[in-house]
């Protein structure tokens, strides 16, 4: 650990620790424009700079490591100076239209201007007011280049967090530019409509279109679960009036900040459908037609329905079927329905259709048919992915996004799917089986582990059973034959394997 000295606070950091991170976790607010955690240090818009005793220049907090009895000072008149200057450069070319700004409230170029006292600029702007053009067409987001100040958080949120390197930065004459694919051609760029670019933007440069329908102190949040996939992301539902308006990333343990179009643009909508249904309804048995009950009515006339069959076929002639999309306590409640009132053991649900062999097996092997690690251990600090008929990119796209970080940080990644999708393009060998030859491969890969010694022998004897059948049956196995029957190369088969074999951590 390391010993300095912030504002005249004794402080311990991490000898890797920034001088923002150590004055944080002292509880001492630095201000930043360009510094996203874990995304973006580049120190560009320089409202971070402190001074250190002992030295000339200002430094950037965010990317300046902390030393052995530094001394530093992050509210001196000379670096308040400092950022007050800041400020007042990037007013000169920012349009101050606060008011019809989507924003206004939550914007970060506001607050610190409000707090150094900045109100207007000194500057001439250089910039002509129709330099750029406003890209609107995209359907949920909107860019507006004159609230931009190159602040370079969406660039890097797009490539480092997403992967897809959709926004870049570009050039008109001297000035930087972000560009930003929201234009009438949006839908033949990278752009996958996640909005996370949306969430880091400072400033009411890039926002979804839904911000215009209210503004940030007109809203409560409320702390929930995506309901779109099995991801389980976090986000903050943003309501106003009583009606969900908008959502917000969390810090959940699966999303870690991201969502995707379906969380953040697909997911709430329906809440507020007028073609949801509000109350009960019974059919009039006379005019055929639905009309409007109370629950009362409706539940004395479901549940003696359920009893009348019960009465006159049996137990067996009811049965009850829960929806993969409930809560837990939900589906608890049926089966305990099921169970007590109807007296019955029929109880089924989707995943026995769709994921029975998964579970199945899992069951078989590993005691639960059940997903065996949390999502970060898939993605997170992880060696090798070997992604087998699964298209995380389309059925849970915040697990594809952070497979494409890990690939982006080092992780080796194996694809054996008949499809080309959009992770193939990431990752070091896709293996093309032909459909149903799954089976075939997965013994083809234990073939060459054992033939070569890939093999955990002391481990295998102490935690498994039946591994000399297993051994047996997958000896006929050999590359040439695996090869032939999936139709794939022998040499990426045994490459795969070996890749697979060696790495200390890998996630199937």
């Amino acid at each position: 650990m390391i010993n300095l000295i912030i504002d005249g606070i004794p402080v311990e950091a991490a000898e890797d620790a920034t001088i923002l991170e150590a004055a944080a976790a002292a509880g001492i607010e630095i201000p930043t424009l360009c510094y996203l955690k874990d995304v973006s240090s580049i120190g560009s818009c320089r409202m971070c700079v402190v001074e250190i005793e002992g030295t000339d220049r200002m430094v950037p907090a965010c990317n300046t490591k902390v030393k052995e009895g530094m001394t530093v000072s992050t509210k001196s008149e000379r670096v308040l100076s400092a950022r007050r200057t800041v400020l007042d450069l990037l007013l000169a070319d920012h349009h101050q239209d606060c008011f019809s700004c989507g924003k206004n409230g939550a914007c970060e170029l506001q607050k610190y201007c409000n707090e150094y006292g900045v109100e207007h600029s000194s500057y001439n702007s250089c910039r002509a007011d129709d330099c750029e053009d406003v890209k609107n067409s995209h359907p949920f987001l909107s860019y507006r280049p004159e609230l931009c100040i190159r602040c370079q958080r969406c660039v890097n949120t797009c490539e480092k967090i997403t992967g897809r390197k959709a926004i870049g930065v570009g050039k008109a004459g001297v000035f930087s530019i972000i560009e930003a694919p929201f234009g009438p051609d949006w839908k033949m760029s990278l752009c996958e409509s996640c909005g996370n670019c949306a969430q880091a933007c400072p400033t009411g440069a890039i926002t979804e279109k839904r911000r215009k329908h209210y503004r940030e102190w007109e809203v409560k949040r409320v702390r929930t679960t995506c309901p779109h996939c099995a991801t389980g992301c976090q986000y903050d539902l943003l309501v106003k009036d009583n009606k969900i308006v908008d959502v917000q990333a969390a810090d959940g343990p699966s999303n870690r900040g991201l969502l995707c179009v379906k969380g953040r643009s697909g997911s709430f909508d329906f809440v507020h459908s007028g073609d949801r249904l509000r109350y009960p309804l019974i059919k009039n048995q006379e005019t055929g037609e639905f009309e409007r009950a109370t629950w009362e009515e409706a539940l004395s006339l479901t549940a003696s329905k359920f009893m009348s069959l019960k009465k006159e076929y049996g137990v067996d002639s009811l049965a009850g079927f829960a929806c993969s999309r409930s809560p837990n306590e939900d589906i608890y409640m049926v089966q305990k329905m099921v169970r007590t009132c109807f007296g019955s053991n029929n109880v089924d649900n989707c995943a026995r259709v769709c994921h029975s062999a998964s579970v199945s097996g899992l069951a078989m092997t590993l005691g639960s048919g059940a997903m065996t690690n949390p999502i970060e251990d898939i993605t997170h600090d992880v060696d090798c992915i070997l992604l087998v008929g699964s298209n995380p990119e389309e059925a849970h796209p915040v697990v594809g996004t952070q497979i494409r970080q890990a690939v982006q940080n080092g992780t080796r990644l194996i694809v054996v799917d008949p499809r080309d999708i959009g992770l193939t393009q990431y990752a070091d060998i896709h293996l093309k089986l032909k459909p149903g030859t799954n089976i075939m491969f997965a013994n083809g890969m234990m073939h060459v582990m054992i033939e070569e010694g890939l093999i955990d022998e002391k481990f295998i004897a102490e935690r498994t059973e039946g591994f000399e059948e297993l051994k047996e049956i997958v000896k006929e196995y050999t590359p040439e034959y695996v090869a032939e029957v999936c139709h794939i190369d022998k040499d990426k088969l045994v490459e795969a394997a070996r890749m697979y074999a060696s790495a200390e951590k890998a996630p199937i």
